[in-house]
């Protein structure tokens, strides 16, 4: 590999970073507009980064951000080693929080189409 090589690569991820923030503001936007208050924006952990971390009615919502071509495909990317993912962050949380542990969670996802209003689906 060429030092061209890596540095496309590089840029490439650093784009594709930025692109996923900008998913997540949207996303974190449409939120509060319904209702939900930010606890947490991309959080890491020990199990990976929590995309948003939300309340509503007095709730724990975990959010996760997928933009993508469309939204079909943003939904197919989120698969069942990222669910398991996902509620291990979110244990996690909810433990580092010192919350009880039958506070009420939800697992959401906002698909987000490229140049698309965000699609926001419960209980994934």
């Amino acid at each position: 590999m060429t030092k061209a090589d890596n540095k496309s690569g590089q840029d490439k991820k650093r784009a594709a970073e930025q692109q996923g923030r900008r998913a997540e503001t949207v996303a974190l936007w449409y939120l509060r507009a319904k209702g939900y208050r930010c606890l947490a924006r991309r959080l890491r952990t020990p199990f990976g980064e929590l995309d948003l971390v939300m309340r509503h009615r007095g709730g724990l919502v975990f959010v996760e951000v997928k933009q993508r071509e469309t939204v079909a495909v943003a939904i197919e990317a989120l698969g069942t080693r990222q669910h398991q993912r996902l509620r291990r962050a979110a244990s996690w949380y909810v433990a580092q929080q010192n919350l009880p542990s039958d506070v009420s969670m939800r697992f959401d996802m906002i698909a987000i189409a490229r140049g698309g209003f965000p699609r926001h689906i419960k209980n994934i």
